[in-house]
Order: C-alpha cells, then sequence, then structure tokens
C-alpha cells in the first residue's frame, strides 16, 4: 500500500521517525492468551503491593527512626500523598487494561446473516448528524459519504453547519456555499446505484412468491453484487491521494466495502455452480443490502439562519438546536434579527424536520467503517440493553502520520481506546464525541429547558463546561442509563499534526472535570435511591478520569520542582510504577507501535505538562467566576498552526530547571533525586526537539515576542452613497419595541460615544 501522487498536488513531506505503517489494526481484537491476562493481574497486585511496602518501610519508619524535624515530616506528608496519586492512576490504567482484555476475550462477533434477518424485521430509523465549523470541504465530504455508505434501512444524514450564514470574504464564501453543496453531491453521487439497485429489488420482489429461488435469480443477483463493487473501486481510483486519510479513505472505506461486495459475489457464484437451492428470503435480504447500503436522505442545517436557535459557539449547543427541533413542523416569521421558526401544523410548515428512533453524532474530521451503525443499533435494540443510552467505538488514530508529533499522538489515541474498552468492563463508561450511536429516548429523559428572549432553548447535551460529552455521560447515568463501548475498531479521527493545534487540543481536554466532579456525587446517590448498586471500581475509573490530569500536573511540578529529601525516593517508588510502564510498552506494541514508545509519551507529558496545568486552571478560574470557557474548536488547517508564547517557552523552561536541578542534586550529593532530574531532562530536550522542532520553536517565540508591535488595520468603509438623514428601521422599533434597536447603525454609534463620554 503506497501512497499515489495526484497530478496537481504532492504527497506531503515526511519527517523522520514518523509513521511507516500505513494499513489500520484489525476490527476484531485478537483475543488475549491467558499468560497476557494473568500479567496483567500480577501487574495490578505488584503495584498494590509495593505501594503498600513504600508506606510502610519509607514513611512511616522515617517518622519513628528518622530526624523528627518539622520539615522533614511535611517532606514525607507531601511526599507520599505525591505518590500515592500517582500510584492511584496507574493503578486505574492497570486495571481499565485488565477489563478490556475481559472484554475481548468474551467478545463474539455477530454473523452478517444475524443482522441481515434483524433489520428484515425491524428497521428503526436513525439520523445521522455531522456537526461542521470552518472545515475543508474535501475533510468534510469524506465524513459524509462513510456516512452515507452505512448500511442500514432508515438513514438520515444532515449537515450541520456553523458557520456564520454570510462569509467575510469571497473565500470563505466560496468554501462556505461549497459545503453547503455537499449533500447534493452526494446524493447525486448515489443515485445511479441506489435506483439500480432499488429497480432490481422491486422486480424481484414481484415475482417471487416462492419460497426457493430460481437459478436465474441468483445469477442476476451476482452481476449487481460484481456491478456494486466495480463501482465503488471507480471511485476509489478517482480519489485524491494527498495525504495518509485520503490513502485511509480510499482502501478502508471504499475498497474495503467493495471487497466485502464482492465476497458476497463469490460466495453467489460458488452456490449457483453447486446448483444450490437458496431461500427467496435470504436473496430478497441480500438485494435489501444493496438497496440500504446506497439510500439515504441527505441535506443540511444552518442554526445561525435563525434568531430563534442559540448561537452559542460550541459543539453541543449545534447538536442541541437541531435535537431540539426533531418531530416538529415549523413556519417562518421574519423578523429584524432573521427568521424564527414557530410551532404549525403539518399543511402550513415551511420546514419539517423527522424525528428518528436514534442518532449518531459523528464530528467532522471522523471516518466510519462499513457495519458500524447496523452493529452497534443490533446491539442497543437487544433485550438486555434496554436502558443503554449510548454505544460506540472508541476511535482510534489514522495510520501513516507525516509528522513525528502526529504519530505520537496517535499512540495516546489508541492507548485511550483499550482503555475505554476496559473502563465498560466496570460500568465506568464514558461517552468521546467524536462518534456515538444515542437513543433518542435517553436524551429526551436528561434534557433542560430554558427561556432565553421569548424562546424556548432546549439542552440535551450540557455546553456547561467544553468537554460536554463527558459531563452528558454523568447526567445520563444519574437518570439511570448506562453507556457501553462496543469492543472493535470501527471509527477513526483525525490527530492534531503540530503542536500548535496539539495544544488547543489538549488544553481543552484538560479543563472540565474538577467542574463535573461534583455530578458523580449525585450519581451515586441517585443510584441508592433507587436500590441500584455502584461498585466502588466504576467510582474510582470515574474519579481518576475526571480529576487525574488535575492531581498529576501538580504532582508533577512539585517533584519537578521541589528539592525533597533523597531518603524520601526509595527503588520501592520505582518499582511500583514499573508494572504501569511495562504494561504501556506491551500494549504499544499490540497497537503496531514501539515499546519504546513509552520514553517519548512521557518526554511528550513533560512539554504538555503546561497545557495541562492551563486547562485545569481553567475549571478551577470558571468554578470561582461562574463564566463559561469559550469552547476552542481543534485547528485543522493544512499548513502549521502557530503556538501561543508561553506554551512554546515552558518546555525550554522544564528543560532549563531540570538541568539546574541536576546541578543542584549532584553537588549535594542527593543522587536519587538527580537521576530523576537527569531523565526529564533528557526526555523533555529530546520531546522538544523531535515533536516541536527548534526552527518551529524559534519563530514561534519570534511571533509571540513582537505580535504586539502590530494591530490589524480595518478596512475603510465605502463612501455614503447619499447624505441623507437616515430614516428609523420601523421594522426593529415594531418588533423590539425599543428605540435604541430601532436606530439606524451610525446614529448608534454616535449614542454609544454619547454614553462613554458622559
Amino acid at each position: 500500500m503506497l501512497f499515489r501522487k495526484n497530478r496537481n498536488k504532492r504527497a506531503p513531506k515526511r519527517q523522520w521517525g514518523a509513521e511507516k505503517r500505513l494499513y489500520p489494526l484489525p476490527m476484531v481484537h485478537d483475543v488475549p492468551s491467558t499468560r497476557k491476562v494473568a500479567a496483567s493481574r500480577v501487574a495490578i497486585v505488584v503495584t498494590v503491593v509495593v505501594w503498600v511496602l513504600y508506606c510502610i518501610s519509607t514513611i512511616i519508619r522515617q517518622f519513628f527512626e528518622g530526624p523528627s524535624s518539622f520539615s522533614f515530616t511535611m517532606q514525607a506528608i507531601g511526599y507520599s500523598i505525591i505518590v500515592s496519586f500517582l500510584t492511584f492512576s496507574a493503578l486505574m490504567y492497570l486495571m481499565a487494561r485488565q477489563g478490556a482484555l475481559q472484554r475481548f476475550s468474551q467478545h463474539v462477533r455477530v454473523p452478517r446473516a444475524e443482522l441481515d434477518s434483524h433489520f428484515a424485521k425491524d428497521q428503526p430509523s436513525i439520523t445521522m448528524l455531522v456537526p461542521s465549523y470552518s472545515e475543508e470541504p474535501e475533510v468534510i465530504r469524506k465524513t459524509l459519504l462513510s456516512a452515507a455508505l452505512q448500511e442500514y434501512p432508515k438513514k438520515r444524514v444532515v449537515l450541520l453547519i456553523d458557520d456564520k450564514p454570510v462569509a467575510k470574504n469571497p473565500q470563505d464564501a466560496a468554501r462556505l456555499e461549497e459545503t453547503r453543496q455537499l449533500p447534493n453531491v452526494i446524493a447525486d453521487l448515489l443515485s445511479e446505484p441506489y435506483e439500480r439497485f432499488a429497480r432490481a429489488r422491486a422486480a424481484f420482489i414481484r415475482r417471487k412468491k416462492v419460497v426457493a429461488a430460481a437459478p436465474a435469480d441468483v445469477k442476476e443477483l451476482i452481476t449487481h453484487y460484481a456491478w456494486a463493487a466495480q463501482w465503488l473501486e471507480n471511485q476509489a481510483s478517482l480519489e485524491q491521494i494527498d495525504d495518509h486519510v485520503d490513502v485511509f479513505f480510499a482502501d478502508q472505506v471504499l475498497r474495503g466495502l467493495a471487497a466485502d461486495l464482492r465476497l458476497v459475489s463469490h460466495a453467489l457464484q460458488a452456490a449457483y455452480k453447486d446448483k444450490a437451492q437458496l431461500p427467496a428470503e435470504q436473496l430478497r435480504q441480500l438485494y435489501n443490502r444493496l438497496v440500504w447500503t446506497f439510500a439515504g436522505e441527505f441535506t443540511c442545517f444552518e442554526r445561525k439562519k435563525y434568531a430563534s436557535l442559540s448561537h452559542e459557539a460550541n459543539k453541543a449547543m449545534n447538536l442541541n438546536s437541531y435535537i431540539g427541533l426533531m418531530g416538529g413542523d415549523y413556519q417562518l416569521h421574519q423578523t429584524p434579527d432573521g427568521p424564527t421558526l414557530h410551532a404549525a401544523s403539518k399543511k402550513n410548515a415551511d420546514l419539517s424536520i423527522p424525528d428518528s428512533d436514534f442518532i449518531l453524532t459523528l464530528d467532522a474530521d471522523s471516518i466510519l467503517l462499513k457495519e458500524y451503525c447496523l452493529r452497534l443499533v443490533y446491539f442497543l435494540q437487544q433485550p438486555d440493553n434496554a436502558r443503554v443510552a449510548v454505544t460506540q467505538t472508541p476511535y482510534s488514530s489514522f495510520r501513516g502520520a507525516a509528522t513525528r508529533i502526529e504519530r505520537l499522538a496517535g499512540a495516546t489515541t489508541d492507548i485511550q481506546h483499550i482503555l475505554h474498552q476496559g473502563m465498560s468492563y466496570y460500568g465506568a463508561t464514558f461517552w468521546v464525541g467524536a462518534n456515538a450511536v444515542i437513543r433518542k429516548a435517553a436524551l429526551e429523559d436528561i434534557a433542560e429547558s430554558e427561556w432565553v428572549g421569548g424562546f424556548e432553548i432546549r439542552r440535551y447535551i450540557q455546553d456547561r463546561t467544553v468537554i460536554e460529552d463527558t459531563e452528558s455521560s454523568i447526567d445520563l447515568a444519574v437518570h439511570g442509563w448506562t453507556l457501553v463501548n462496543y469492543p472493535e475498531r470501527l471509527s477513526y479521527s483525525a490527530t492534531p499534526p503540530d503542536f500548535g493545534s496539539l495544544i488547543v487540543q489538549r488544553r481543552r481536554w484538560a479543563n472540565g472535570g474538577l467542574l463535573i466532579l461534583p455530578k458523580l456525587w449525585r450519581r451515586i446517590r441517585e443510584a441508592s435511591r433507587r436500590g441500584e448498586s455502584i461498585s466502588t471500581a466504576e467510582i474510582m475509573m470515574r474519579v481518576n478520569y475526571m480529576a487525574s490530569i488535575a492531581w498529576a500536573s501538580f504532582g508533577l511540578i512539585f517533584l519537578l520542582a521541589y528539592p525533597y529529601d533523597g531518603r524520601l525516593l526509595s527503588p520501592l517508588v520505582v518499582l511500583a510504577a514499573l508494572p504501569y510502564f511495562l504494561a504501556m510498552a506491551n500494549d504499544l506494541r499490540y497497537c503496531g507501535y514501539k515499546r519504546s514508545d513509552v520514553l517519548r509519551i512521557y518526554g511528550f507529558n513533560l512539554i504538555l505538562l503546561p497545557v495541562n496545568l492551563a486547562g485545569v486552571l481553567k475549571s478551577i478560574q470558571q468554578a470561582l467566576t461562574g463564566k463559561k470557557i469559550p469552547f476552542a474548536r481543534t485547528p485543522k488547517v493544512k499548513n502549521r498552526t502557530l503556538s501561543p508564547l508561553l506554551y512554546v517557552v515552558s518546555p525550554l523552561v522544564v528543560i532549563g530547571f531540570s538541568g539546574f536541578t541536576l546541578w543542584r542534586d549532584e553537588i549535594s550529593h542527593n543522587w536519587g533525586n538527580a537521576i530523576f532530574a537527569g531523565f526529564n531532562l533528557l526526555l523533555a530536550a529530546w520531546a522538544t526537539k523531535a515533536y516541536i522542532g527548534i526552527r518551529n520553536m524559534i519563530a514561534d517565540i519570534w511571533r509571540g515576542s513582537t505580535n504586539w508591535l502590530y494591530i490589524e488595520v480595518k478596512p475603510k468603509q465605502a463612501a455614503a452613497a447619499t447624505s441623507a438623514e437616515p430614516s428609523l428601521d420601523w421594522r426593529a422599533a415594531l418588533y423590539h419595541g425599543d428605540a435604541k434597536q430601532a436606530m439606524p447603525l451610525s446614529m448608534v454609534s454616535e449614542a454609544k460615544i454619547k454614553e462613554q463620554t458622559v
């Protein structure tokens, strides 16, 4: 599998040390060996036992046998608390990993024939929502097409465009118009195969009233499956290949589905040669599969066109605005602020939005593999899963990243996939917002309403924090719903390719966990009130997920900065952390990376320490002020994203202080701390050079240091066509009943100037 160069564009230049593997891991996880499961349990036991031994041998022994100075006692207490919190996080990693191994060993994939039989009788509707803001149309197109090619009977794909309806410059206007046309483009693309297979299925149903299908029917179906496979392969060959995501889409989505359909064609060909009597019902199901694959309704929706909908700048309210309209009929009322939507009868409606049983949320830079919807909805429809609100496959990273930092960030993403699978084993699943199938009834159960400006605003997904999926997970649990991660790899999402975009993403991830944590106690109280049992493991997992970034960031700062007494750094501390690092190294190897990447991830986290700390401090700021933190979307641009000055200089501070600590501890013969400081110095320096780059760092520092010297020059407004006195905006006066709202813009500006002068 190689990059195929396009005539007009070249494949991006790849860094030394970038990802070499271009093909993803299998959809279904390997069944872990008995030895691997046993070793995972031993790692948990060793971590707990060694931590207990450390507390006894180092802390308590020092209290009774060591110096009794107040300074040493406080150091011992502080050091033991930090080590305990870090050990707790390591233990949660090992427990989640153990849970994942248990789930992988127990998972049995549902046969395809069983899926076809189930959906032939029961066809619940699904609405696929793709929220988008300032995305490249080509990125959105791949996402929409991966959703459109889901083999699902009743699907509706809606692109939720969150850009301002009127763009400021011609480039943005052209991109926005191209984005608006994407649903039509995809509908036109799929119309030919859909119409062909719909006609063929209708003809087969009309002439087949018997139990067994004739050989001629089998032969005809063979040609249809071969045609569909060839059509998909032709589309793959027309794809423009610029990077590894393009390779993935062409090979795994288009050619992957084509290979599945061709396999059915070959199987039918073999049955035809053997003169096997296939049931007519089976052939009807195979026709359904072709029709469902290329069928669907495709449209777009822009909430910012309507004054009656929320315009808050975050993904949650983009989703909420549309979900709140589902199942309703609306009439447009024109106002000076823009059109408003009002409930109306179906006969008089200007806009009708159908309801559905399930909702799929899919980020505009994510891609689904075949059978994602089919398998996850089937899972939700099983009797045992009636109270499961959300199921998803935690996304994996695209392989073949062109930069070292994208490769390593992808490695952490693939590790998180395993951990999220393990958290489901303990009932501690968190919704990861890149993709999910959601039961609509569950969203109605947790919905909250408020009236803003005379219009009802409904919140299904909370936007109080920038990690809306995490808070919604707790809300669902409070109301007695559960969440489950489906144990397969069926979804992929983009990873930031440079340090600047990674800063935005990781700072957002670190922000909000502390604010959501109090809701966990409400979850415990509500479960107790309903008489439900909630395990200690679930509580520990959830606390660690929401708060570990906070205590790990502060703990690491203390370990790096404070000159702790060398007697506190026992070999038992290293031994307690050893199972965690060995387990992670093995997990990296399992995901197709190198075991040595565990050291690179450690250095990577060192340079991200200021970013995580900034996210935590933002949470504390919001808790104190009560003001929402603005939602910052991860930049998705072809060129490098500039890094803020603070986060470029911070890694240099970490390196410099580690070097100072090494020198100071070497002079005082505090060899334990000196070794730790030298270790941090080496890995932080390597991470800074490898993942930020000396040239990029110099450029960002220069830009950040000199940016204040420049101001943005606004273009001069065109001269007025007439000097006549502007007239009163009578529409605004009648609508708002406010003289200031009705003033022309020039008069409003003059009034504001007078107020400021007074």
